[in-house]
Order: C-alpha cells, then structure tokens, then sequence
C-alpha cells in the first residue's frame, strides 16, 4: 500500500534550517565578546552590553516589517535584504571604536537578524509543511538554530585565541553571504485557506488585536526573551567571574577546558545541544498536547531551574547542569508559540503576527542584556539581575493559562450559531 502522508523532511526545511543555522551561531556568541572588547577599550560593562541590548531590540522591530515585506514580495528577497544588512552590521562593527559607533551598528545586525530568523523562517516552514507535520517542522527549524549555538561561541572563542575580535566579526560576515547559496531551495507553496488568502493584512491584525488570546501571547513572549538574551549576553561572563575554579587534574581540564572563561563559552554550547532535544521533543508534544499548557510548564520549569542554580554554589558542576537542563527549556517556546499564531490566526499572515508577538521577545531580550549590564555596574555581580528574570518567567507562565486555543474562525462561527 503506497504511504501518502506528505514527508517531513523537505528540501524548503533544509534550506532554512541551514540559513537559521548560521545567522544564530553568529548571534549566540556576541557574549563571548563582552570581555575582549570592554578590556581592549576600557569600557564599562554597560556600554557593549547596551550594543547587544540595541540589537535585540532591533531584531524585534524588524521583525514584523521582514514578517510583513516577505509576504508582499517574496520570502527570500526579505532573507537576502536580511543577509545584506547583518553582513554589512558586522564589517562596520569591526571598524568601531565607540560605544556609540557600536550601538549604532548593531541596529544593522539586529535588522539582519530580523531577515534570516526565525519569523521570515518559521512563516515559510509552517507554509510548506503540511497540517499533521507543522509542529515538527516548525521544532526542527527551531533546533537548527540551536545547532548553531552549539558550536557559535566556542568557535568564536577558539578565533579568539589567534584572531582579533575585529577579524572575527568580518569572518563572520563571509559566513552569514555563504549561507545564502541555501536560496534555491526555498521555494514555499501557500498552503493557506480560500477564508485565509480572501483576507487582507489589516483584517487579520484588526482581528488579532481585538482578541485578549493574542496580547496574552504577546506578553508571554516577554520573559523568554528577557531570559534567553540574558544568558546569551552575560552567562559566559557570569561564569567567568563567580565560577568556582577548574581543577586541573579534573574531568574538564582533560577535556581542555581550563579556564572559567572557556567553561562559559562551553555552557552556551550546552545549552544549544540540550535544546535540540527539548526543542524537536515540544514539536512533537505540541502535536499531541495544548500548546499553552506546554508553555506554561516551560516557563515553570525555567523558574524552578534558576532558583536552583542561583541559591547554590557556582562550581563547574552547577554550570553545566544548569546549562543542560536550561538548554532543554530554551527554545521550546518558539515552535509552540508560533504554532499556536499559526492554529488560532492561520498561515496566509502568520509572519506578520508572529513578528509583532516577537517584539515582546525583543522588549524582554533589550531589557535583559542592558539590565544585566547596568546592575551589573551597580552591584559588581549578575544576583538581582537573575532575580528579576525569575519573576518575569513565574509570570509568562501563569499568563499563559487563559489563552483560547481554539482557531478564531471558530470561536466567530459559535457566536453566530
């Protein structure tokens, strides 16, 4: 009997996969820069943290204006405007040597991530996938970016060791123009509803707005954002400074990692690993389970996780089961958040509203990253800073629980049944 389920794996996903891949493992180890450069330039914490924070902050104002030009004029002419503008960002960075020159530059990087992440990415996966594989194909693309994060900061750091940061950024540049080769294949059929593609952009989002499900999902997407940028920025020089040290006889230094400052790029690398798993597990849960009921429990988890890890002595041991078990939170929430747009809001805008629900991520991510920086300066160390991610995280989770999962169009044609 000829087996007529649509595959999982195609060549639309690879293809995205592999531009996610690059652009995140580049944008995974901007904290490992934190050091280098504030060292080289005397700089305060704060200043190159601010860049990282202007970044994300771009990132998500660029999101649903990429979300918005890729479903006017085409996917990947919005990725190759994306893929322009980080390059571009990088090579004017390496040649700064203000903190405002840095700042400046980084709104560039942070449009560009805009163009080759997750809400340009994820719209056309979700449009090439059929219904009973969305979940997984939307956790798929997820977890590339995760791969990228496995290997961004060590390599980034490993450069480190023989290139200065100025060469590494222009490095970086070659890559983010090389992943675009992956264009060919990204040709996306618009798998959307005849209701769907009748609907214009301002409809949709009048719809949207008026719906309490969407701003609670809105504000939900804050404190993942506050949570992952934080680490990302500032975990590696976290563990740097308040680590205890690397027993040279011990596991870690045979495995060359002899210092704090590599253990911090490793546990970024961690993270990334373990979230392949989480993240391909809660596309595969989000099929079976209600999405919000996931969220809620990541979120949770989250909280529970850095308690733990906070009120503990940071040795060695704690960072990398902290990393491990965070790493498996990390990303989960994107491909239940975007498949929860995609099921309540359909997939004909689902670019667009992912975008603007990703502005609150962004929000979350600039507030972290300057945040972390400035208590930082404040208080010589990252507690009340971590403190306050935990609050934020306890309440994603709680707000999650209200949300009405079921397709607008439904809940519209119950009213007037």
């Amino acid at each position: 009997m000829t087996d007529t389920r649509a595959p999982l794996i195609t060549p639309v996903l690879v293809a995205g996969c592999a531009v996610i891949l690059v652009s995140f493992a580049i944008r995974a180890s901007f904290g490992v820069f934190q050091i280098p450069i504030a060292t080289e330039f005397n700089w305060p914490r704060a200043e190159f943290s601010m860049a990282i924070a202007i970044q994300n902050l771009f990132w998500g104002i660029g999101q649903p204006l990429f979300g918005a030009l890729a479903e006017r004029v085409g996917d990947r002419k919005a990725i190759i405007l994306g893929a322009l503008l980080y390059a571009a960002g990088l090579v004017l960075s390496s040649f700064a040597v203000t903190p405002e020159a840095h700042q400046f530059y980084e709104t560039l990087i942070g449009f560009g991530i805009a163009g080759t992440g997750f809400g340009v990415i994820l719209a056309v996966v979700g449009r090439a996938s059929s219904t009973e594989n969305r979940s997984m194909s939307l956790a798929i693309a997820t977890a590339a970016g995760s791969a990228g994060q496995v290997f961004g900061a060590p390599v980034a750091e490993w450069l480190l060791g023989f290139m200065s940061w100025q060469e590494v950024f222009l490095l970086f540049a070659a890559a983010v123009l090389t992943s675009l080769l992956a264009l060919p294949w990204m040709r996306s059929p618009q798998m959307a509803t005849k209701t769907e593609l009748e609907e214009s952009l301002g409809q949709i989002l009048t719809k949207a707005f008026k719906d309490p499900s969407f701003t609670l999902i809105f504000l939900g997407f804050f404190s993942c954002g506050y949570q992952l940028a934080f680490f990302t920025a500032h975990f590696p020089a976290l563990v740097t400074e308040m680590c205890g040290a690397i027993d040279p006889r011990g596991l870690l230094a045979g495995l060359g990692i002899t210092s704090t400052s590599a253990l911090g790029a490793i546990s970024i690398s961690v993270i990334g690993a373990a979230n392949i798993g989480g993240t391909l597990l809660a596309g595969y849960l989000g099929n079976r389970l209600p999405k919000k009921y996931l969220l809620t429990s990541i979120y949770a988890l989250r909280a529970v996780a850095s308690i733990a890890f906070i009120l503990s002595p940071i040795t060695p041991a704690s960072v990398l089961l902290f990393s491990l078990v965070m790493g498996a939170l990390w990303l989960a929430t994107v491909p239940l958040t975007s498949g929860l747009i995609a099921h309540i809001y359909g997939l004909r805008y689902m670019g667009t509203l992912y975008g603007i629900v990703f502005f609150s991520h962004q929000l979350g991510a600039f507030l972290g990253v300057w945040l972390g920086g400035r208590l930082y300066d404040i208080y010589g160390d990252y507690t009340a800073v971590w403190w306050v991610g935990v609050g934020v995280g306890i309440f994603s989770a709680v707000v999650h629980l209200p949300i009405k999962e079921v397709p607008l169009g439904q809940r519209v044609a119950k009213v007037f049944s």
